[in-house]
């Protein structure tokens, strides 16, 4: 995907060159894709949870924080739940630094395992884009200060290893980048304990 310049309306919103607006519905459609080959390859069950950052601005070739594009945000989102919601995986948004990156999820997903929701909704400015797509997505959105997810995806550099279980494993897909952002996949496995006799 080209660079792709924006222009701002007067209310603030991205005015996206006709360029780009044309790759929205394909940008969507590499996120799905590249969820469902997650899934495969990190063996997720129904339940399980997969967390993911993504900077829109590095999607667009901009500097992560520094052009947040809802429009993108909706593109990306859009693809990864649905792959998600279709393999019965929860999906776990990571906000920006400015939450702490802080994680939404749907209440069930919080009430599954046992987590405290915390008082605050993300908006593109103080929490990011993507995490804003979650939360006007899900039926019931929460927000965490912290998940421990059976698999992630990083997308433009965002972080997410504070919220995968202890043992991380990287995965390496088909897929390196989604739009100007470098993609980093992993999956996570239960930890191995004991010495030579230890059966595994």
């Amino acid at each position: 995907m080209k660079k792709c310049s924006i222009i701002k309306n007067t209310d603030g919103t991205a005015n996206l060159s006709g360029e780009y607006s044309a790759l929205l519905s394909e940008l969507s459609e590499a996120a799905r894709a590249m969820t469902e080959e997650l899934i495969i390859a990190a063996d997720l069950k129904d339940g399980e949870i997969l967390v993911v950052g993504c900077s829109t601005s590095e999607i667009i070739g901009e500097r992560i924080g520094g052009a947040s594009v809802p429009e993108v945000a909706n593109a990306v989102f859009g693809g990864i739940f649905e792959a998600a919601k279709k393999k019965g995986i929860f999906l776990a948004a990571q906000c920006c630094e400015h939450l702490n990156r802080a994680i939404i999820v749907e209440a069930e997903c919080a009430e599954k395992y046992g987590l405290e929701p915390v008082c605050v909704r993300p908006v593109p400015k103080a929490g990011g884009s993507f995490a804003t797509a979650a939360y006007e997505t899900f039926e019931a959105p929460v927000a965490l200060e912290h998940i421990r997810a059976h698999a992630g995806i990083d997308i433009g550099d965002t972080l997410i290893g504070m919220h995968l279980r202890e043992v991380a494993v990287p995965l390496r897909l088909s897929v390196k980048s989604l739009g100007d952002a470098r993609l980093v996949f992993a999956k996570t496995r239960p930890k191995y304990i004991g010495g030579p006799r230890a059966q595994y």
